[in-house]
């Protein structure tokens, strides 16, 4: 009798990691046959405030985050560096592409198995995964958000993600109109390089 226990115990318990494995393997595909991805966003931060505009990724390292109208901020890789751009100021920071939380969807040569984590949850049409690096706290945590949906790379959509830096600053970032594999220029990556204002005489 105990033996039969202890049997359905390691069923019930193997279950649920084979359902995880299998769908980081899907998170794997769905990340290997997206080669550009276009689509709206919206971005929430610590404050509360959300502000909008259009997200553009292509592969390998490249993404732009163009804000709407109004805000002198942009967020661009180029394929190496990640770029933090404020005109208002006129200042930039820059980070390498894989110190970036983000590198996980920008860099295709990366076995996610080493750094990402399937996060349970109660909805099975959604995949969330977590991934950090455990040698590099100070780089943050992203945890991305799919939605099973037939007909998309890999069987899966990209519906956002929420980051968390070192300090526990979060971020939410929700996606839609999704659009994938489309021809994207690389000069959608450039960018003006911003300028400190002239002081006031």
């Amino acid at each position: 009798m105990k033996r039969g226990l202890f049997a359905l115990a390691g069923l019930v318990i193997a279950a649920p990691l084979a359902l995880a494995a299998d769908s980081l393997s899907l998170v794997q595909a769905h990340l290997a046959a997206v080669d550009t991805m276009t689509a709206d966003f919206t971005q929430t931060g610590r404050d509360g405030r959300t502000v909008s505009g259009v997200l553009t990724l292509k592969k390998p390292g490249r993404i732009r985050f163009q804000y709407e109208k109004g805000v002198p901020i942009l967020v661009v890789g180029d394929g190496k560096s990640l770029w933090f751009l404020d005109y208002q100021v006129g200042q930039k920071q820059r980070w390498p592409i894989d110190d970036a939380p983000l590198g996980v969807l920008l860099d295709p040569s990366k076995d996610a198995t080493r750094y990402a984590k399937i996060v349970p949850g109660a909805d099975p049409g959604l995949v969330q995964v977590e991934a950090a690096d455990p040698k590099h706290p100070d780089y943050g945590r992203i945890t991305l958000v799919f939605q099973r949906q037939p007909g998309t790379p890999g069987g899966l959509q990209l519906q956002g993600w929420t980051a968390l830096d070192a300090q526990s600053n979060r971020t939410v970032v929700r996606l839609s109109n999704q659009r994938f594999n489309q021809p994207v220029s690389d000069a959608t990556f450039r960018f003006n390089e911003p300028r400190a204002a002239a002081p006031r005489r």
